[in-house]
């Protein structure tokens, strides 16, 4: 299997694009040209700004999927290289969370 890699464009409207693909130089001129995805067709010019490469494309592929649901803050932390942001970012927030249940039943005993 070939090299594979993950990139985000950063669009003209300010909206990120995350995809994949085998050639990430071939890929990004498919994209500038207006030949890449209908969702960034419409929103040229693009600006790459961020990629990893994998040793095989299914790899890139995964990895696309997973930032792909992330939000506009977290990919703009992995952008700009901020992994304790990241980590910050992936914490849960529920209220059904074991962090939130634990000081809400503190609370709880305490009133």
């Amino acid at each position: 299997m070939s090299k594979g890699y993950m990139y985000i464009l950063e669009c003209a409207d300010g909206s990120y694009y995350t995809g994949s693909t085998k050639d990430l130089e071939l890929r990004l001129s498919q994209h500038q040209s207006g030949n890449g995805a209908n969702f960034t067709k419409k929103r040229l010019p693009l600006k790459l700004v961020y990629f990893e490469e994998f040793q095989r494309i299914d790899e890139a592929f995964y990895r696309e999927k997973q930032v792909q649901g992330w939000s506009r803050k977290k990919k703009a932390a992995l952008i700009n290289n901020m992994p304790e942001e990241l980590h910050k970012l992936a914490e849960c927030k529920n209220e059904s969370h074991y962090k939130n249940r634990a000081s809400a039943s503190l609370s709880h005993r305490e009133g």
